[in-house]
């Protein structure tokens, strides 16, 4: 009982250090954090059925920060690559717009002649 306490104590700390950081925290850093604390809610619910509470969310902490922090990684990719999308999509609305006045200019010459 003591030992959970414990770990509940530091978990909490850590979770209170990690999120009074300055910068806002990436979308990496949101899913290690979400996995992390799933990882060892999970692993302490698996290890009390076999009496070792601790020892399964001292295991299943850094499994879900792991694999918490590659989903969040994945999601981090797929918004950098809408944004470059986005951009894009941007300057080609820009370079139409343009080709377009262009365009507009060099009829009126043609009509004048």
């Amino acid at each position: 009982m003591l030992r959970t306490l414990r770990l509940g104590s530091t978990l909490i700390i850590f979770l209170v250090v990690v999120s009074s950081c300055s910068a806002p925290i990436t979308t990496r850093e949101q899913g290690g954090l979400i996995g992390a604390g799933l990882g060892a809610g999970t692993g302490a619910i698996i290890g009390s059925t076999v009496g070792h509470a601790a020892a399964g969310a001292l295991i299943g902490g850094p499994v879900g920060l792991i694999a918490g922090a590659l989903i969040g990684d994945h999601l981090m990719g797929q918004e950098r690559r809408h944004q470059e999308q986005a951009l894009q999509t941007d300057e080609n609305a820009r370079e139409l717009e343009r080709l377009r006045r262009e365009n507009e200019r060099l009829r009126g010459e043609r009509i004048e002649r």
